[in-house]
């Protein structure tokens, strides 16, 4: 997978502030839920809250794991880091063309 594409995958598992909050529930559960815990949190029907999980596992986000006949997903956020370099791509420049327009500006 282009790196392109997997950073594409995790934009647009973002996009969406319903999967944000799964994401940050199971970052802060710290552990493994079942799909029926992490459906109770939310309005959304069962089946729902599943296609939002599909989602963020196809981002690399959520790891969904089969134990006996239930299902349990684990935050998997590591590919958050290539969106962090991205941002800090275009943090950098920022940066610098802002020094240099204070620069300019001290000079004036």
């Amino acid at each position: 997978m282009k790196k392109d594409n997997k950073i594409d995958r995790i934009f647009k598992a973002l996009a969406d502030p319903t999967r944000r909050e799964i994401l940050y529930l199971l970052v802060a559960a710290a552990a493994a839920m079942n799909i029926n815990e992490v459906s109770d949190r939310f309005p959304a029907t069962r089946q729902g809250v599943t296609k939002h999980l599909k989602v963020l596992e196809q981002a690399g986000l959520v790891d969904i794991q089969k134990r006996g006949r239930e299902r349990y997903c684990v935050a998997t956020p590591r590919p958050l880091k290539a969106v962090q370099e991205w941002v800090d791509f275009y943090k950098k420049f920022w940066d610098d063309k802002l020094d240099g327009l204070a620069g300019f500006l001290d000079k004036t």
